[in-house]
């Protein structure tokens, strides 16, 4: 693992204005995707949970809860929602009944496909107003930063 050049002061500052810009891009993100989104909008913990079965077809409860950093029970509460409203599905673990592999509806997946879209687009459209030079910085970070996110919580990725 490379050591940074950079002073302590240095990173912390870094540290510092990336824990407060990450969030407000995320809550100006979830603003616009409030106004927008044609369904009521799920909340984040729901959207969390459907955004994972999404990318890992079949995970089991327990499995989630470790990459959501949740409890088993809450997740399972969840999981218990959105099968209710038609969104997820559980299937029973033919080896062993007491496991149950989470997936999305059809349903579900149109409409994260549809919340994708949404955001991507209002990236797009932020992206375009920034010189090549910030596209070419923010282009060069994210490898950076899905680094750090493995680094800070390594069973989410």
């Amino acid at each position: 693992m490379a050591t940074p050049s950079a002073s302590e002061q240095d990173i912390r500052q870094i540290a510092s204005a990336m824990s407060a810009v990450l969030p407000a891009l995320n809550r100006a993100l979830d603003r616009r995707l409030a106004q927008d989104f044609p369904h009521p909008k799920p909340p984040e913990s729901q959207l969390a949970l459907l955004r994972l079965v999404g990318e890992r077809d079949g995970v089991t409860v327990r499995e989630a809860a470790d990459v959501l950093l949740m409890k088993p029970n809450n997740v399972s509460a969840l999981v218990t929602q959105l099968a209710g409203q038609g969104l997820l599905e559980r299937r029973q673990d033919p080896a062993d009944k007491r496991v149950a592999h989470l997936h999305l509806t059809a349903e579900a997946r149109q409409r994260l496909d549809e919340v994708g879209s949404l955001l991507d687009g209002y990236l797009v459209e932020a992206l375009h107003t920034l010189t090549d030079g910030d596209l070419d910085a923010i282009g060069s970070v994210l490898g950076a930063l899905r680094g750090l996110a493995r680094h800070i919580h390594p069973a989410a990725h």
